[in-house]
């Protein structure tokens, strides 16, 4: 299997602060299209998660940043932990959206098992089930902008690439512990990642701040109430 090489860019917004966007599993920097957050952004347009920390550190240091804050999604919760527990004194703030503290393999294999034999099928599903009931509005938009682009997009390799990193990917709080700001944000009708999941999270991490959004699904960051929980 040949893989991509993660690679960034810098979206100026007009902040001084500088925040790197990690997206989840079946999905890419796009997802953070309607994202509003006071930051300038630093998107992976192409994210490969085994490479992800190497070639970030390469290029933070080629662009002379020294501190950065990470929000991670799903799978970039993972990906943006991984990163933060080597380098917690770059990292200002840790932000972990919809997390869990590992999949199970053979839930994973089942995945891949059914991504194989029809893509199409298996994500139309998997992204209607990352909202919830009172997240029409959000699933219109998602249906409008980006739906089909993903249909099309992603490529089994890529999807069962990210499906071997998860197999492996685990939460460990105890690396975290350096990371001085954490928060975690969580929709309680979450049906990807189990609220008690994100809660036993919160609970081994006695730094962090817990934010559960009701009514919010797994996406819950594209809820416009999320800038404003998420900015104070």
């Amino acid at each position: 299997m040949i893989s991509v090489e993660s690679k960034f860019k810098i979206v100026k917004r007009g902040f001084k602060d500088i925040m790197i966007l990690v997206p989840g599993w079946a999905t890419d920097y796009r997802i953070f299209n309607t994202l509003d957050l006071n930051y300038n952004y630093l998107l992976p347009i192409d994210l490969n998660p085994f490479d992800f920390k190497n070639r970030l550190s390469e290029f933070l240091k080629a662009s002379s940043i020294d501190h950065v804050s990470l929000f991670g999604w799903s799978q970039g919760g993972f990906i943006a932990s991984g990163f933060a527990s080597d380098n917690p004194g770059k990292i200002d703030e840790l932000i972990l959206s919809s997390i869990r503290k590992r999949y199970d393999k053979k839930f994973l294999e089942d995945i891949g098992f059914k991504v194989k034999k029809n893509k199409r099928a298996f994500l139309y599903k998997f992204y209607l089930d990352c909202f919830s009931p009172g997240d029409n509005p959000c699933l219109d938009w998602f249906k409008e902008n980006l739906l089909k682009q993903y249909l099309d997009d992603m490529s089994v390799e890529c999807l069962i690439e990210g499906l071997e990193y998860l197999s492996n990917a685990e939460m460990n709080h105890e690396s975290l512990s350096g990371v001085r700001k954490i928060r975690i944000f969580h929709g309680a009708e979450d049906r990807i990642a189990p609220l008690e999941e994100a809660l036993e999270i919160k609970s081994s991490l006695a730094h962090a701040e817990f934010i559960c959004m009701n009514g919010t699904g797994h996406l819950l960051f594209l809820n416009p109430d999320f800038k404003e929980r998420i900015n104070g």
